[in-house]
This record gives C-alpha cells, structure tokens and sequence, in this order.
C-alpha cells in the first residue's frame, strides 16, 4: 500500500503540486490521471523519494519516505518519465547494476535477470548496448530495471509515452500482470482510454490538487455522467474556467 497525504510542492512562484491526497491499496492499479501540466510527475517524484514535499508525507507499506528513504526505496520500483538510460551498457548490464544497488544477492540476480528477459521478450536485446535502442526496447529495459529487485510497489510516470501499438499492449499486459501478482502499481498518464483499461481506481488530478478519486463507476455517479472522458472533462471544467 501507499499512502499520499496532503502533498505539496512549489518551485519559486509555481505551484507544482498543491494538495494530492489518496491511497493506493495493493493489488490493484491506481491511475493518476490529468492534462498536462497538472502535477502528476512531480507527484511521482515525491511518491518515489525523488523530491522532498514542502508540505504533507508519503508512505510506502508503513514506512515514510523521507524518515526512512533506503528503507521505503527498497520497497519500490519506479519507471521514470525520462527513462535515464545509459547508453554504452547493455541491457543486461543495467539490470545487473541496478540490482547490485537494491541489494539483490548474486546467486538470486541473475536469475531474476533471466525470468525478466524471458518474460518481457529481452532476448534479442538482452546482451546490446542501449545506444540505439527503440523506444519500445528503452522501455523494456526500463521496466525491468524497475522490477529487478522484485518490488511490492510499482510507480509507472506514462509508461506507454512514445510507444508503438504492439509496445503499448505489451505495457499494459505487464501491469496487468503486476496487479494480479498482489503488487500495488501506480501509474500517471493523460490517456483516457489507457485509465479506463487498466485501473482499478482514479486519481484526478488538476491544478496540482486532487479533483476527483474513485473507480470509474463513482466518477461518472459524483459528476452525472455516462462514461469516463465525460467524467473527466466536469472535473477539469472549473479549474479550465
């Protein structure tokens, strides 16, 4: 589980985040959705540890973020908008350094390593370098870099951002599969229909603050509607106006 409370984050005059506040249970996907420029990254950021909140707290499974960082980082697994690849590693080298970080031992890694390739269809990348990479095998070898320390909790910042068709399914399959795992897999995005696929619930965020949350079903019952980009569009409305 990960618990938001009350996050805020301001960057001279621009507030960034003003007040994001929900849970996400585990073993479901909970889908922060918003325009661009909402706040749903630096929301992310500070979920992950990346930045510090100027107000409120992040906890994963129990454990603060910012009172116990290692701790809660260990915890997670996060695939960042800027997916921070190096590019003359192979992808078989980011895995295994990005374990050595978490800790993974030795005889468990390159086990992991293996099962990760196999099932996100690695083995024709798994030994090149990234430089040169699609955007597709960049994404594969993001994601599992975020899942080598094999992580309860999943951060997902527009995961299928610039991917292809048969990329994009593949994303969504694996988050499928992540949630029916037991993890708690958080993602953000601006796709309507990606949000009405994948999440269990919503998390509607506009202006830096949280609009609307619940599952698609209580969305359109708070705002009187019959489907979800309607629902979308009546709490957007008021900060738009």
């Amino acid at each position: 589980m990960i618990e938001v409370r009350h996050i805020a984050k301001r960057f001279g005059s621009v507030h960034a985040v003003r007040d994001v506040d929900f849970v996400a249970p585990a073993g479901e996907v909970t889908g922060v959705l918003g325009p661009n420029g909402a706040g749903k990254t630096t929301a992310m950021r500070m979920i992950s540890g990346l930045l510090r909140p100027d107000s409120g707290s992040v906890s994963i499974r129990g454990v603060d973020v910012h009172d116990a960082p290692f701790v809660a980082r260990r915890q997670v697994g996060v695939l960042p908008d800027a997916r921070g690849l190096y590019p003359r590693l192979t992808a078989r080298e980011h895995l295994t350094y990005f374990g050595a970080l978490h800790g993974v031992p030795d005889a468990a890694l390159g086990e992991r390593i293996a099962a990760l390739s196999a099932r996100l269809d690695m083995a024709g990348i798994i030994d090149r370098r990234v430089a040169g990479f699609s955007q597709g095998e960049r994404m594969k070898v993001a994601l599992a870099r975020a899942l080598v320390h094999d992580p309860p909790c999943v951060l997902l910042d527009e995961p299928t951002n610039g991917l292809d068709v048969m990329s994009t399914r593949s994303v969504r399959a694996m988050v499928r599969g992540l949630r029916d795992e037991g993890r708690c897999v958080v993602f953000s995005s601006h796709i309507m229909q990606e949000v009405a696929a994948l999440c269990d619930r919503i998390v509607v965020v506009v202006g830096g603050r949280v609009a609307a949350c619940g599952t698609a079903g209580e969305l359109m019952e708070q705002t009187g509607t019959q489907d979800l980009e309607d629902a979308f569009v009546a709490c957007i409305a008021p900060e738009a106006a």
